[in-house]
This record gives C-alpha cells, structure tokens and sequence, in this order.
C-alpha cells in the first residue's frame, strides 16, 4: 500500500474545509443590518416614508428602507413592551410603565399617548399627556403589561389586550377617537400561559399571537410565538386540536433556529395582497454576541392559520414559474447531450451503470451571442442556461423584509435585468445598476414574487411590476397580482 503523505493529508483536509465553507455560503440568509438591537418591539409603523418600532426602555429604532435599522426612535415614559398604531391622521402608542416583575412586583399600569409623526426631527413631533387605561395591583391574577393593539376593521372597535404568565391574559376595550378607556368596560380573560400577545383580524377569523416559554436569558430563552383563533374578538381562543387558549393550547408560529432563539413579540405588517411579513425580537442572535435583535419575517398562511416563513437563501436555482412548472432560461439555442444509449428492450442486464455529469457552462457558453440575451421559459433540465445564482447585494440596501439581491447566469456575471420598455433580458455584465437588483419576497401561499428595484427611464422604485409569465414560455414585467400564478414563483435547489 501506498503510504499517505502528510502533504496529501493537508490538501485533502483544505479540499473539505473549502467544501464546507461553500455548503454555508450556499446556505447563507440574510438578517437586518446596521444595529437592530431592540427587546420587546413594537409592531413595524410606516411615517412618512420610514418604517419604526418602539422597544422597552423607552427607545427604538428607524429605517429609511425597511432593511437597515439604526436607534432614534423616540417615545416618553420609560416602561416595557409598547406597542403602535396609526389610526387616521395620528400615531397612538401604548405601553406597560410597570409590571412585569420589574422593581420587584407585578404592580403595573398600561398607558396611552398619541403622536402626530413618529419622526423626532419634524416640528409637528410631540407626544400628548399619557392616560392610564389598565393597572394591576400585584395581588390579582393578572399584570399589567405587553399590551398589543387591534383597530378591527369590520366594527372600527379598538381592542387591547394585555398580560404576562402572572395570571391571566385580558382583553379591554378603547375609544379609537381618545385612546381612553371605554366608559364601564370590563376586562374579559382570555389566555393564559403566555405573555407579549397581539391580535390581528383575517378573513373572518381574529387571531390571538402569544408568547410562550422563557425569556431575558439569552441564548438560554425558550421564547416562542403561538396563536389561537376564534370567530370573536372576545373569544374563546382556539388552537388547531381544539385546545382553548385559556387553558394553555397554542398553536406554533415560529420557534428557535437559523442562529436565531427566543422570538416573542409579535407583530404583523401587510405590504400587498398576499405580501405580509411578522416582525418579532429574538431573544438572542448566535452571529451578534448573542444580542437580542429584531426579527422580520415573512408570514404565511395555510389552511387559516399563520406561521413564519424563511429568511430567503442565496444559492442557484432553478427559477420555476408557478403558472405551469416551467423554467426561467436564456433564449439560446438547447445543446444536446452525448450519450450511449441501447435500446431499453436490448439492455444486458450485466452492464455496469454510471452516473452521466451534468452538461458544463463550459461546453456550451461560446455557442452563446455576446450582448444582452433575452430570457424564456422552457422544460428545466439541468443545463448551465437555466441555472441562476441569487445573492445579496449589502451596497444597494433594501425593502421591508430582504435586501436586494442579484441574479445571474451560474459561473458568469451575465445578470438578469429589466428593460425601459419593461421586459427581461439578461445583461452580459452585473454593475450593480439599478434595473440589476430584484426584491424577493415570499407570499403568503409560499411562492415568490420578484420585483426590480427600477425599470430604466423611470425616476422612482419599482412597487407594482413584477417577473410575469404571460404565457408557458414568454416572461416579461407585468403588475402584480396575487390572484393569477402568472405572477408567482419557486426557487428549486435541484
């Protein structure tokens, strides 16, 4: 036998590392940037063209593009677990000053303020006076604090509730006009088990989200998001086996993984039809130190019920219409393989079988014109035309929810790109250009939509025209519609 040298060890362990290393780029997703270190935010408010939550402690943070975060948000009164809301004109806030076992006890109170911006440097930026519409006296089964709000869009009725695994989680009643009180309402149990809690209203069905399991121990928290739903607003809260919520049943929105543990604090945010996205913290981030940091999410909806969908991945792909199955390509000529082939009746039965590689970038790229080359839809299988490599580009920013991304042929620079007559080509070079760059967001079925940044000639960014399949093989722009396949789409990992 020959014996192994050391040299051979060393390039065979470089070979691994170097396979490894591509696998997690492969494998890469991206989170917020910039510093989105928050607990307890808010639900996501758009002002003025920037997005904000408000955090525990008083502070919060702002985004001008709903991708990098930085602190500035502003909100008085100190307190824990705020929540947000615009409803008309203003902004009315909410937030617990006590509670929560903070100073030692379970005394707490819940308080609003209205504000007519969110943006701390406009003149028109001042909080009124706060109203206290909630307490608890440390003894009784509830704490008040975590308050979430729900402006319900088929009565105009504005709900609150509110509470922590110190008793009950409670439901009450506001004036949508004052952010008081309503005059003799009472406060109705409706969970337990679970603090941070929100509601959301969809399709007939409200939605009560809490929070389950342990927090504020870092990458020890068990936090997790449940929900239970019912045809109320006041309940009976129930999860997917029929457990009622406020005897403890709960079903799973999002848990533990990708680095990420402990998301609670649930908030919802609908970009389009059938574009949502669920903003949360995480308890801690594994690649920041274990900080906590905001979470977002895009939300999905299956058979009536709600759960996190996942950070898109960069990687190659098949980019697979959902309209019929087919395969985004270059309109260039198909290259047939070599292959020896027998008969399938004639086949010795004795021959030894091995594996045929897959056709080469190599092989086929100099039968390829020079130039922009247009883009169809065909039969995928398996060639280098139909194989596009998706990655973030940090430079460019982003949108709520993802950065913008590239996408280009596998193993060249030739980049997918939209036309000033609002069609696709594909562009020899990526520059980084504008019309280059394509927002990628999961809808709520779990297909994609995929969207430039702008269309040439036209001043603003792209918020309507889409990737679109007008037929089984012509893609082009088109506006959106999440009501037709035409204008959805898969990334497959073959």
């Amino acid at each position: 036998m020959t014996p192994i040298s050391p040299q051979h060890t060393a390039m065979k362990n470089l070979h691994i590392l170097t396979t490894a290393a591509a696998l997690l780029m492969s494998l890469t997703s991206q989170a917020q940037t910039g510093q989105p270190y928050i607990h307890d935010p808010s639900t996501i408010a758009e002002c003025d063209g920037k997005y904000y939550t408000f955090g525990t402690g008083g502070g919060g943070l702002i985004s001008e593009d709903g991708w990098t975060w930085h602190s500035g948000a502003e909100r008085p009164g100190g307190g824990a677990a705020p929540d947000v809301l615009k409803i008309g004109d203003r902004y009315l806030v909410i937030y617990g000053a006590t509670g929560g076992g903070l100073g030692g006890g379970h005394h707490g109170r819940i308080l609003t303020m209205w504000n007519k911006t969110l943006d701390p440097k406009s003149p028109k930026f001042k909080y009124t006076e706060a109203i206290e519409v909630a307490a608890s006296d440390g003894l009784e089964d509830n704490d008040a604090i975590d308050p979430g709000l729900l402006l319900d869009p088929t009565t105009g009725r504005l709900w609150v509730s509110y509470g922590t695994y110190f008793g009950n989680i409670r439901l009450i009643e506001l004036d949508p006009k004052t952010g008081k009180r309503v005059a003799g309402n009472e406060p109705l149990d409706i969970a337990i088990d679970c603090e941070a809690t929100d509601l959301i209203y969809r399709d007939g069905w409200y939605y009560l989200l809490g929070t389950h399991g342990t927090c504020c121990d870092g990458v020890n928290s068990t936090y997790n998001i449940v929900v239970g739903r019912s045809r109320q607003v006041t309940g009976p809260y129930v999860d997917n086996v029929g457990r009622d919520m406020f005897h403890g049943g709960g079903k799973m929105v999002i848990a533990a993984g990708d680095r990420v543990c402990g998301p609670g604090h649930f908030g919802r945010t609908v970009i389009d039809e059938g574009v949502e996205i669920m903003s949360c913290h995480y308890e801690a981030d594994f690649e920041r130190s274990g900080r906590s940091v905001l979470g977002i999410r895009p939300l999905l909806w299956k058979n009536g019920w709600p759960y996190a969908g996942d950070r898109f991945r960069e990687g190659t792909y098949e980019i697979e219409s959902e309209r019929r199955g087919y395969a985004l390509e270059l309109a260039v000529d198909f290259t047939r393989m070599k292959q020896d082939r027998q008969a399938w009746f004639r086949i010795d039965p004795n021959t030894p079988v091995k594996p045929i590689a897959n056709q080469t970038l190599d092989e086929v790229k100099n039968t390829w014109p020079e130039g922009n080359i247009p883009t169809r839809i065909g039969d995928y299988m398996f060639r280098p035309h139909q194989r596009w490599t998706i990655a973030a580009v940090p430079e460019a920013g982003g949108y709520l929810g993802g950065p913008y991304y590239k996408i280009i042929i596998a193993g060249t620079n030739r980049a997918l790109a939209a036309t000033d007559k609002a069609e696709v080509t594909t562009d020899p070079e990526f520059t980084g250009a504008d019309h280059q760059l394509w927002r990628i967001e999961q809808l709520t079925d779990g297909t994609y939509r995929i969207m430039p940044k702008r269309i040439p000639g036209h001043k603003d960014v792209n918020t309507s025209l889409v990737l679109y399949s007008a037929g089984d093989s012509t893609p082009t722009l088109a506006t959106y519609d999440f009501q037709s396949d035409n204008s959805k789409w898969n990334f497959r990992d073959h």
